[in-house]
């Protein structure tokens, strides 16, 4: 007995057989669970959260399901972590990377069973990827150089990565908005300077892009309603100092006329700043703080646009956008960058007022405004426009693109089955299996349109013996078609990132032979 007291008392090891079993089939399971959510025709999912707000969402969007998922399972913590890395690197594929990985370990389970080792298929897989993002390579088109056929390819590719998502009736709208919002960066892929901002209300197709900035606030009262030629101060300081404030300040005096005077000082005060302000010769001030009645009155007498309580994301991107600097002291007004733009005015989108700030420095920014239905649909269809516009600013940067549509997983396969037939020893079969995940994800796409995968499928490998052939699943004739016809393509990129990060995920299941799960610390018993 002796001998097993090695750990503490309710820590449980596993070792061999049973850890791999444990990790290969909590991976599949989490393979399985978003499985339906690949490809144009998959479903989505609610998830509820039992907490206090019983929240829904409603998404099928790979990374937030799995982000929004407690789980247990060692290995299926990998596959969770890789599609988070996914959504963050190029932000879609995130679906796609945990089927390909569940695959993988399906496969090698097979290969487990008949007394292959590990690190064999280990090997083998490696083979096999390489090989297959060779293949790619080989495929990949790069329109660089003409304008014209590049945006067609950049809006191919934003209809592809919509069509999975909850915009796919009106994708070409969206796929139109995003490629817009995408060229106005100009190549860098910092989406701060798109701006999204949701709104109830209207429908989807209502959705519009605005060149320039919306601050989601309302005018102040009796100030400018409307401002060309605007000289912009951000600014983060507190505007509310013209009253003593009751809590906290204690105040020793002998007759309520000396409250008053403390009160002038602090009013004093209060005008100085706003003076100081003023002198940057400036005709709008934002201010991340609240503006007390007494500044707010000094500034509309100055004929200063006064914008309090401005969120501080906004702030931030407004400052960005406008190209000025966020100041918080205003002793020397050379050295604080004021904003510029041509015109500041206000403007309703459904009930609400807003502030719209046109022709800013920073060419590239604009605000994509998203109507819908409800809530949950908002925050689907900005889940998906993200999804889209990361993919497109990636794409701007590495401008290959593939087809869509199981045709590169299809035309990897092919290769990766030649490399098997020419590689001696038990390698070889890792590297079929390999091919074999790949396929799978035609086959997944296929039977989540509700068709015949195992026949579609059949075709298509049969189809891609040809050179330069183009097929994959049409699942919306529920047949085999041709993707470059239909513009179905997508990111070259993604497509790498998909198949890298599966690839290193299974391996690193597969090296596991002992899960050791530490005993839970006990609570003392206070009672």
């Amino acid at each position: 007995m002796a001998i097993d007291r090695i750990l503490k008392d309710e820590a449980m090891e596993e070792k061999g057989e049973r850890a791999r079993m444990a990790s290969f089939v909590g991976a599949m399971a989490i393979a399985d669970l978003v499985k339906t959510t690949l490809g144009p025709k998959g479903m989505d999912k609610i998830l509820q959260s039992t907490g206090r707000g019983q929240e829904v969402t409603v998404t099928n969007d790979g990374a937030t399901i799995l982000k929004s998922l407690h789980i247990d399972n060692p290995a299926a913590k990998v596959l969770i972590d890789i599609s988070k890395v996914q959504d963050d690197e190029v932000g879609d594929g995130t679906t796609s990377v945990v089927v390909l990985a569940g695959e993988l370990l399906r496969e090698a389970e097979k290969l487990v069973a008949v007394k292959i080792h590990p690190m064999t298929i280990i090997s083998g897989f490696r083979m096999a990827a390489e090989c297959a993002r060779n293949a790619l390579l080989q495929k990949a088109v790069d329109n660089k150089d003409d304008i014209e056929k590049f945006r067609s390819d950049l809006m191919n590719i934003a209809r592809t990565t919509l069509s999975s998502k909850i915009l796919s009736q009106d994708k070409e709208h969206f796929a139109k908005l995003a490629v817009d919002a995408v060229m106005r960066l100009k190549g860098s892929t910092n989406l701060e300077s798109i701006q999204i901002i949701k709104k109830p209300g209207g429908s989807l197709t209502d959705s519009f892009l605005d060149e320039g900035f919306i601050l989601d606030k309302k005018i102040g009262i009796g100030q400018p309603k409307r401002i060309e030629n605007a000289k912009i101060l951000v600014a983060n300081t507190a505007m509310d100092t013209d009253k003593v404030k009751i809590y906290g300040a204690r105040v020793r005096v002998d007759s309520m006329s000396k409250v008053a005077e403390i009160e002038g000082a602090e009013k004093e005060k209060m005008r100085e700043k706003v003076q100081k302000i003023i002198g940057h010769g400036i005709n709008c001030f934002v201010n991340r703080q609240l503006i007390y009645n007494f500044p707010e009155e000094l500034f509309a007498d100055a004929g200063i646009l006064a914008i309090e309580h401005a969120d501080f994301d906004g702030i931030e991107r407004l400052a960005l956008v406008t190209g000025g600097e966020i100041a918080s002291t205003f002793d020397n007004p050379e050295s604080v960058k004021l904003g510029h733009c041509n015109l500041i005015e206000e403007i309703m989108i459904g009930e609400d007022k807003l502030i719209h700030f046109s022709g800013v420095a920073m060419g590239q920014a604009c605000t994509i405004v998203l109507r819908g239905a409800s809530h949950h649909v908002l925050d689907e269809a900005e889940r998906s426009l993200h999804d889209a516009l990361c993919v497109l600013s990636q794409t701007i940067n590495d401008s290959r693109v593939v087809l869509g549509g199981g045709w590169p997983e299809m035309v990897m396969a092919k290769e990766v089955d030649e490399l098997a037939r020419k590689t001696p020893g038990k390698k070889s079969l890792a590297i079929e299996a390999f091919s074999r995940a790949l396929s799978a994800i035609p086959t997944i796409i296929a039977d989540n349109a509700g068709l015949d995968s195992a026949e579609l499928i059949s075709q298509l490998r049969a189809e891609h013996q040809n050179e330069g052939c183009t097929s994959g699943i049409d699942v919306i004739s529920g047949s085999v078609g041709d993707m470059a016809e239909r513009g179905i393509s997508e990111a070259f990129k993604v497509k790498q990132a998909v198949l890298l990060s599966a690839t290193e995920a299974a391996e690193m299941i597969l090296r596991v032979d002992e899960i050791i799960t530490c005993a839970p610390r006990r609570r003392e018993d206070r009672m």
